[in-house]
């Protein structure tokens, strides 16, 4: 996939019909990937070798599984006749370099992610795969045809072959490593004309006080890899003068993408996403969060991924406007593992999704340039702030343990938090920089 008729085909996801239409193709690529996966997978055909799929439901009938159960079986799972060790190796080698660029054996790219649980995943992507998705990625992301040509500022960590790939006479991609100073950012953007910046949303903020020297307004910004929360969409959005979108990806797929609304579809021809309950009961009505997420990559059959549990959590919205028959997310909520847990005053536990604590705090100031929340074992907080002019911290520091003690105190919570103003330096892997570190050992229940 290398041509604009390509990228066009992709942009409408208006062919589905109905919802029967999108689970009629869905079966039919499930079907596909199963028989695949039993013919050359070992752990397929050891599990999944009995069942048979005659109906979307049938799904249902499979194992769960999550990323140790992958790693594990790695081995045995794909269908490439990889090795974990081999690929390991590589993996490492590479982030060693530092270079991303080309193809493992001419047929794979490599990913290796560490998520939120601190052990090492391992992701291939075949070739053929791998020069499609950027397609998807650009197709949609809700970038009007009429920005084209696209000059597009990457700000990445990694910049991927399938990226590199990717430009044309239509599409120009400049990447740059989230690492980059501010200046040399701005540098870029004003010398090859970007139109469009890609980043993750705390890259974003460490541009607002230069803003006012991009010489010509850019035409959107699509954020990705961190929540990118209302509050925040619209001060960027104020800002910089532009639309700002986001797009929802991770190592195991492409999960969602933008439309022209700016709301968020869930890529139901290259996903299958299941939201379950507490008792693993399926979740279909809006605006409320489940407790557990499945998702079925349909389209990379290297590795394939049947019902892999992720640690994300996400809220359906109503039905879009645009016309898109594909699910709408209303929130994405923070890994399942930084949800904050209090004590309240009668002794039980109260979770706070870490989507709203971060509300709490953008709202309480326009003089905060970066923060983390650090929960300790005894349900106590540290907020580190970092705030865009160093004057009247006190006063900083005052509005936002003001805010967060009103917010709390509605759901009866009283805890010790000391806030404190001080540089934050982000990680090397600033696109997964974690805001919310809790002690894994807090009680939770």
């Amino acid at each position: 996939m290398s041509s604009l008729s390509d990228f066009l085909k992709l942009v409408i996801h208006r062919r589905f019909a109905s919802k029967s239409a999108i689970e009629s193709y869905q079966l039919n690529e499930l079907k596909r990937l199963v028989d695949h996966s039993i013919q050359h997978s070992l752990f397929y055909k050891q599990t999944l070798g009995d069942i048979e799929i005659n109906q979307l439901s049938d799904l249902k009938k499979l194992p769960i599984i999550n990323k140790t159960i992958m790693m594990d079986n790695f081995d045995q799972l794909n269908t490439a006749s990889l090795t974990k060790d081999e690929v390991l190796a590589v993996a490492v080698e590479k982030e060693l370099n530092k270079d991303y660029l080309g193809y493992y054996k001419d047929e794979f790219v490599i990913g290796l992610s560490s998520g939120t649980s601190g052990n090492k995943g391992l992701y291939i992507t075949p070739k053929a795969l791998t020069k499609r998705l950027p397609f998807v990625f650009l197709a949609r992301s809700g970038i009007p045809l009429r920005y084209l040509p696209f000059k597009i500022l990457f700000m990445l960590r990694v910049f991927s072959q399938g990226f590199n790939d990717i430009n044309s006479p239509f599409i120009s991609l400049t990447y740059l490593s989230t690492m980059t100073e501010v200046d040399e950012i701005i540098k870029q953007i004003n010398q090859r004309k970007i139109n469009i910046l890609m980043a993750p949303p705390s890259l974003c903020r460490l541009l607002i006080p230069v803003a006012h020297l991009i010489h010509k307004p850019l035409k959107m910004i699509v954020t990705y890899a961190e929540v990118l929360e209302k509050e925040e969409k619209n001060r960027l959005g104020d800002v910089f003068g532009c639309r700002v979108i986001e797009i929802y990806q991770g190592s195991e797929g492409q999960f969602a993408s933008s439309c022209s609304m700016g709301n968020l579809h869930i890529n139901e021809d290259l996903i299958i996403i299941e939201l379950l309950d507490e008792h693993y009961n399926e979740i279909s009505t809006p605006h409320i969060a489940a407790s557990h997420m499945i998702v079925t990559n349909l389209v990379n059959h290297a590795q394939p991924l049947i019902r892999y549990e992720m640690n994300d959590l996400i809220v359906l919205d109503k039905p879009c406007s645009c016309g898109s028959n594909f699910r709408t997310i209303e929130k994405i909520l923070g890994r399942n593992d930084d949800i904050l847990y209090f004590k309240k005053k009668d002794g039980l536990i109260q979770h706070i999704f870490p989507d709203l604590f971060s509300r709490w705090i953008i709202t309480s100031s326009e003089n905060i340039r970066e923060y983390k929340v650090i929960q300790h074992l005894d349900h106590s907080l540290t907020v580190l702030l970092d705030p865009i002019t160093t004057r009247e911290k006190d006063d900083l520091i005052r509005q936002v343990e003001s805010k967060l003690r009103f917010e709390l105190s509605a759901f009866d919570i009283e805890c010790r938090m000391d806030i404190r103003c001080e540089t934050i330096a982000l990680p090397l892997n600033r696109s997964k920089f974690k805001r919310f570190e809790v002690d894994k050992d807090i009680v939770k229940v």
